[in-house]
């Protein structure tokens, strides 16, 4: 799995003008999921989200959680995050999970995350969607499951 977080101070998905999803203060998540990826990648990533301290303390360190701020998360399944663009210049998703791996990973996911109390808000598998934010800081970190 591979996930793009950024922190975020708004961040909103629309789908066919739509909001279908909105947080404050928190992580904007694109997510990838890869073709061998497995519910142990999910827990794995769900671990570190929870836990990366970057949200800054009294005295201006990146020093607190999600959790610790009472922040929120925007997911958004993005499998565009496996490009591969070495030949040509049209990028191969090949490996991008299917659909029938990469829904229920997705949906894993969010789940664990809402078990540790993190609300959790999403856009809508497969579909067609225009994601706004601010990026605070800017901060955005990338954390690859295979690079663990």
């Amino acid at each position: 799995m591979r996930a793009v977080i950024q922190r975020v101070t708004q961040a909103e998905v629309v789908i066919e003008q739509q909001s279908v999803g909105k947080i404050a203060q928190g992580f904007m998540i694109l997510l990838g999921i890869h073709e061998s990826d497995t519910i142990d990648d999910v827990a794995y990533l769900v671990r570190k989200i929870s836990k990366l301290r970057v949200f800054e303390d009294d005295g201006g360190k990146m020093n607190l959680s999600l959790q610790e701020i009472n922040g929120s998360i925007l997911s958004v399944s993005q499998f565009t995050l496996y490009a591969d663009t070495k030949k040509g210049n049209r990028p191969s998703f090949i490996e991008a999970a299917r659909p029938e791996v990469a829904i229920p990973l997705y949906e894993q996911f969010n789940k664990q995350l809402k078990e540790l109390a993190i609300p959790v808000e999403t856009g809508e598998f497969g579909a067609d969607m225009k994601v706004s934010l601010i990026n605070d800081g800017p901060v955005t970190i990338i954390i690859d499951t295979k690079d663990k």
